[in-house]
């Protein structure tokens, strides 16, 4: 499941927001929809106020869809103890490459998801160009 993981500090606050990269096979793990979805419960607040936003874009020839949102994250696993995350954000990329699509998901302090979205993208698209 879990791939790899990573973090993005802010130099001047410090603040840090984390990166994960997921993987899963043929299985009940849902499509590009259910996972958007899934993302979107991680909040506390209805989707009409996260300013969810998801984003299709094509790279060479792989669709890549793109999902934003920001309120009070819930972080832990679903099921489990969850802590309450106020002035939260998630960007995220489904990479959609047959029965395996990769998932990556950055989760973090608000201003600093918004401040790295460019470096982010650029992250997702730079394996498949």
């Amino acid at each position: 499941m879990r791939k790899a993981q990573l973090k993005v500090t802010d130099p001047a606050s410090k603040a840090s927001a984390e990166v994960v990269f997921f993987q899963f096979g043929p299985g009940p793990m849902g499509g590009v929809k259910a996972n958007v979805d899934r993302w979107f419960g991680q909040f506390q607040e209805p989707r009409e106020k996260i300013s969810a936003k998801t984003e299709e874009a094509m790279v060479g020839k792989t669709k890549v869809t793109y999902v934003q949102a920001e309120g009070t994250y819930k972080s832990g696993m679903p099921g489990g103890p969850q802590t309450a995350m106020p002035e939260y954000a998630l960007a995220g990329a489904i990479v959609e490459v047959g029965d395996a699509n990769i998932f990556i998901k950055m989760t973090g302090p608000k201003a600093l998801v918004k401040t790295s979205l460019t470096e982010f993208k650029k992250m997702v698209e730079s394996g498949l160009k």
